[in-house]
């Protein structure tokens, strides 16, 4: 999809060198997919601490089962 936004030049320099990108368009939106993913795995892990999820295997059966 493609839209207009308006970024400072300094706050572009910046994105394009923390992301390694040399064009705007791919920098801003990996910058965004970066924030989502970020906001997703910060959002999961405190369902976590809550114990929003329910695990019925122990430790050692999870430890198992990954070698």
């Amino acid at each position: 999809m493609r839209m207009t936004v308006d970024i400072d030049k300094k706050t572009l320099g910046e994105l394009l060198k923390v992301t390694g990108h040399s064009k705007n368009s791919p920098a801003v939106a990996f910058a965004v997919r970066d924030f989502l993913n970020r906001k997703k795995a910060k959002n999961f892990g405190r369902m976590l601490r809550e114990g929003k999820f329910d695990y019925p295997a122990t430790n050692d059966e999870t430890e198992t089962r990954d070698v």
